[in-house]
């Protein structure tokens, strides 16, 4: 039973969005903060987390857990996620706290 994601994995660190009706939040760990991916680009997520996959459908939101088997199987310590705005930013976890923490990668990627 395949179920249609909002996102595509490419790689071993980079995710793409391809779903504009849905919002990704990506969740590395508990102690990483949670990154919203909405058509506009990146944002903080700082809401509480859906309790499962309905209560995020009815948000319109798709989680993704990067250590999750379906996903990459591990943390990771850096990634690269392509948004619909046309860029792909690199997402570095050992710069939390800084400016480099996102930043974009690559403009016009497509």
């Amino acid at each position: 039973m395949s179920q249609e994601r909002a996102f595509l994995k490419s790689g071993r660190n980079t995710i793409i969005h391809k779903d504009k009706k849905l919002d990704l939040v990506v969740v590395n760990s508990d102690i990483h903060p949670r990154i919203k991916v909405t058509q506009n680009g990146l944002e903080p997520f700082k809401e509480e987390l859906p309790k499962n996959r309905r209560d995020a459908k009815d948000r319109y939101l798709e989680m993704v857990y990067i250590s999750s088997a379906e996903v990459f199987g591990e943390e990771k310590q850096l990634l690269f996620i392509q948004s619909l705005d046309g860029r792909e930013y690199k997402v570095d976890y050992s710069k939390v706290g800084t400016k480099l923490f996102v930043r974009i990668h690559q403009d016009a990627y497509m």
